[in-house]
């Protein structure tokens, strides 16, 4: 990933990681189990604060930090297991009747990167953006919890259940 593309302090940052193609994978309650158990993972064992997130079909959007500083790290990780995890899902689970078309769709974004010669699941960058200002903070935050209303997917944004609009007593919330 460029270098222009990562967070390198311990500030904090919205960022978004898109599945390949925007393919539309959290529709399965399963797979956005996977997600938040991988965040509630992150938040315990790596120090990730997560201040929002929200679960979209194709992409997550998160506001996080890392007080070591590691935060590209923690991130490459999450979304590294979050894959691995799902891919699992979508070739053992009975029940996935996209099964050959998902890994057809993951198999095909793989051939476009040198380190995936098997899957590809998400896109490489998390275009993370800086949190430089708490109105800033609260215009993501606020971005984030209205996306599924935006996308007409709930008629009130604390009503999508893979939001921390539904969720914020488990996760940290704080000013920057």
């Amino acid at each position: 990933m460029s270098e222009l593309r990562k967070a390198h302090t311990n500030a904090t940052y919205f960022i978004t990681c898109t599945v390949v193609g925007w393919i539309d994978v959290f529709t399965r309650s399963r797979y956005c189990d996977v997600v938040i158990d991988s965040l509630h993972f992150c938040k315990q064992s790596k120090g990730l604060d997560v201040f929002a997130y929200v679960i979209m079909p194709s992409h997550i959007h998160l506001i996080a930090r890392q007080l070591d500083g590691k935060l590209n790290e923690t991130i490459r990780d999450f979304k590294a297991h979050v894959a691995k995890q799902i891919l699992r899902l979508v070739e053992s689970e009975p029940g996935e009747s996209r099964k050959d078309w998902l890994l057809y769709m993951f198999r095909y974004y793989a051939k476009f990167q040198q380190q995936n010669t098997k899957f590809q699941f998400w896109q490489k960058t998390n275009h993370p953006i800086e949190m430089v200002s708490p109105e800033m903070l609260m215009q993501k935050i606020e971005y984030i919890h209205s996306n599924p209303l935006a996308a007409s997917l709930v008629i009130d944004s604390a009503s999508w259940l893979y939001s921390s609009a539904c969720r914020m007593s488990s996760f940290t919330v704080a000013r920057i």
